[in-house]
């Protein structure tokens, strides 16, 4: 069930959080609570998954119990880490490689009928981390109920942010009520309608947009020169919307748990170089890939030509990590030449003005998203050809750009959720009656049948 819709907001939430507080007063039966409403969660959207879920987490538990108590030789941890890259291979990626595979050789290939498992791209990764760090000796062993709950609670199971065992299991035992919870849960609140307003009012409008166009240019028409750039802007912004929309509902729903979740944006669209767009854009897959890929194998240490090499392999990576195309590889390669091309910038002492810098900066992520959001690359360079004025002549209705302007402004100008929840509203009662009628508001808009999932669960 989708956090935008009616029955998570109406029946799934409340009945947790009612269920979660009654059982405050005992560690063992709120984490039962917690741990079997997210199986229900997750269960609700393919139940099919859940015997995997399951079965991966408890590996894991069983690999990581063997290993603290001596009986696990350590290349076992780098055979269980293998596993769950395996099986991310299998479901994600099996027919990708295959249909690779048949252009090379010639060989016919019948796509074969896997389903990809919501959220595994995200479990496998938080599991993966626990594996390493365990071989690194920073990590105990916690008991079956502690590391499942870690892995399944449903506000981060899904999409992310992509947390760590040390950053959630340790806050399992706080007390639910203890001093300050209350407020916390409030400002939790608060940024979770935030969020729902984000992702109903701001990215699903602009998926209206960015949408025709990308789908006319899959089916063979090449956009104007304005239709281009609407889509191009409408695409950019949806997708910043839509992602942090859900870290921001993600994090909320923590808070209303008595649990912090890491920031996952921070103003990303301000950044004026691509490697400050990185640290600012999915900043928890970004520091996933620098602590457990980039610098284990080797990070900046061992000379310019192999930083520029790996620097390439971890993006490119990346591009293949967000979906099995070529179009995902090609962004996350353009990427790379990016930060490396701004690591070399940087050697050479010369200052770009700030507002050039971001400029092109935002002129690249904008193109880098067309790639993206493309079908194929047949599609992307219609929508490119078009952004550069060689595509179909024609206008374009005022109201598109008007959005636009707005999302653009509340992008780049404005504050984040997370600021305005956290630190710009006191506890006052007009901030209760504006979070009630906004959750009002979008329980409505919802009931008309106008959510769409979150982007990110495609990956």
């Amino acid at each position: 069930m989708l956090f935008s819709s009616q029955t998570f907001l109406l029946l799934f939430l409340p009945l947790v959080l009612a269920l979660y507080h009654a059982l405050a007063g005992s560690y063992q039966a709120r984490l039962w609570a917690l741990t079997l409403c997210s199986f229900f969660f997750y269960a609700w959207w393919d139940v099919r998954f859940l015997p995997l879920l399951v079965g991966a987490i408890s590996l894991n538990w069983a690999l990581a119990q063997w290993y603290v108590r001596g009986g696990l030789p350590r290349g076992l941890i780098v055979a269980g880490i293998a596993l769950h890259l395996l099986l991310l291979g299998f479901f994600k990626y099996a027919n990708f490689f295959a249909d690779a595979l048949s252009e090379l050789t010639g060989l016919a290939h019948q796509r074969w009928s896997i389903v990809l498992p919501l959220a595994i791209s995200f479990f496998t990764f938080q599991q993966i981390s626990y594996l390493v760090d365990l071989k690194r000796g920073v990590a105990p062993a916690y008991t079956w109920l502690e590391y499942t709950a870690y892995i399944v609670f449903f506000p981060h199971l899904i999409a992310g942010p992509i947390v760590r065992h040390n950053e959630l299991i340790g806050q399992f035992s706080l007390a639910p009520h203890r001093d300050g919870a209350l407020e916390m849960a409030t400002r939790g609140l608060v940024l979770f309608a935030l969020g729902l307003v984000k992702k109903v009012f701001f990215a699903d409008e602009l998926a209206t947009l960015a949408d025709p166009v990308f789908d006319a240019a899959l089916a063979g028409q090449a956009p104007t020169l304005a239709a281009a750039w609407l889509g191009a802007l409408a695409y950019s912004l949806q997708l910043y919307f839509d992602f942090s929309a859900y870290s921001d509902m993600a994090i909320g729903l923590g808070a209303m748990f008595g649990l912090r979740l890491p920031l996952n944006f921070d103003q990303p669209y301000r950044a004026a170089n691509i490697r400050e767009f990185w640290r600012r854009w999915h900043m928890t897959l970004s520091r996933f890939l620098r602590d457990y890929l980039y610098i284990p194998l080797g990070g900046s240490r061992r000379g310019p030509l192999a930083t520029i090499g790996l620097v390439m392999f971890t993006m490119t990576l990346c591009g293949l990590w967000h979906g099995a195309g070529w179009t995902f590889i090609a962004w996350g390669a353009l990427h790379g030449l990016a930060i490396v091309g701004s690591r070399i910038w940087t050697l050479t002492g010369i200052r770009v003005p700030a507002v050039a810098g971001w400029l092109l900066t935002m002129l690249f992520v904008v193109v880098g998203w067309v790639l993206f959001r493309a079908a194929n690359f047949d599609a992307a360079a219609r929508v490119l050809a078009g952004m550069l004025g060689q595509g179909a002549t024609g206008g374009l209705a005022a109201e598109g750009w008007t959005m636009i302007a707005i999302g653009a402004g509340c992008a780049v100008f404005g504050p984040t959720n997370i600021a305005w929840a956290e630190q710009k509203l006191s506890p006052r009662a007009w901030a209760a009656v504006l979070t009630g009628f906004a959750l009002f508001l979008v329980t409505l808009r919802v009931g008309q049948g106008r959510g769409l999932d979150f982007i990110y669960f495609q990956f």
